[in-house]
């Protein structure tokens, strides 16, 4: 998007805050998400999963590369490696990092920097990736998770949605229950939302992530945050107009994230979409 076409401003954490565009009515004060929350037990313990508590082979920190640019044909990312650790983040002209592919000169974005060496950012196969975002009996239980975006700004035109937790363990004392120590929380999960919402092109919208650990979002089936490892709080962004799509086209967002260490658990979207539930993940009701 060209710098003359931006409609924002910057607010808060960084998210840009619309001036323009019409909606055809009042949007609603929040978003109610459903989607699939899985449990899995640390690899240290007996039937222990590999990707859990695993430490990436350059150290913690931020991953890119690790997954397909496109998701499979159930709906899922895939693990094809070859990634490597990120010295600095691709961004955007007003500062917010973005993913490397949508990376534009002319628009004053500022490129970011990779390490050399390859690295999974602590995955062991594609086999136990695909684990993550599956129910598998013997290695994770799932159940239903809802998430609620309340509006926190905007305008009416077009409203900026956020879900803030720095202590996101929805799973606390379920499943296969906390990890013990301390904090004591149920520190190994993932977490799958299927999502859909309607492109407005010029308008501005966004979508933003900023936590631990890892995150992927698949717009139209096709990568647009990559935010792979074990790591403290990190942001990315995505600005739709950058993506080639056709004004009032339905589109679709799936949204992965993995608890995969016991330190913290920082989940935070912003966004302008105004997202629904699609269809959701099977659940296998591998709980009581």
């Amino acid at each position: 998007m060209k710098r003359n076409q931006a409609l924002f401003a910057i607010v808060g954490m960084g998210l840009l805050a619309p001036t323009g565009a019409l909606l055809a009515q009042a949007p609603p004060n929040t978003l109610e998400l459903t989607g699939v929350v899985r449990d899995f037990i640390e690899r240290t313990k007996s039937g222990g999963h590999p990707d859990f508590e695993r430490q990436p082979s350059h150290g913690f920190g931020h991953y890119m590369g690790n997954v397909a640019t496109e998701l499979d044909a159930d709906r899922k990312p895939v693990y094809v490696g070859g990634g490597h650790k990120v010295l600095s983040q691709w961004k955007n002209a007003a500062g917010q990092p973005i993913l490397p592919a949508l990376y534009d000169h002319s628009a004053g974005d500022t490129a970011g920097s990779l390490a050399s060496d390859s690295d999974s950012g602590g995955i062991t196969s594609a086999e136990s990736f695909a684990q993550w975002y599956r129910d598998v009996p013997g290695l994770n239980l799932s159940q239903p998770i809802s998430v609620t975006l309340t509006r926190s700004g905007g305008t009416d035109e077009l409203p900026i949605y956020t879900y803030q937790n720095n202590a996101f363990f929805p799973i606390d004392h379920q499943l296969y229950g906390n990890s013990g120590g301390s904090p004591d929380h149920n520190f190994h999960f993932t977490v799958e939302l299927r999502t859909k919402f309607t492109y407005r092109a010029g308008a501005g919208q966004v979508f933003s992530f900023y936590g631990d650990d890892d995150v992927w979002v698949y717009i139209n089936g096709g990568l647009a945050i990559d935010i792979g490892g074990v790591h403290g709080k990190v942001n990315q962004v995505v600005e739709l107009d950058r993506l080639g799509l056709a004004d009032g086209q339905v589109c679709t967002l799936d949204f992965f994230f993995a608890e995969r260490h016991r330190t913290e658990s920082n989940f935070r979207i912003d966004t302008t979409l105004q997202l629904e539930s699609d269809t959701m993940p099977t659940v296998s009701a591998l709980y009581d």
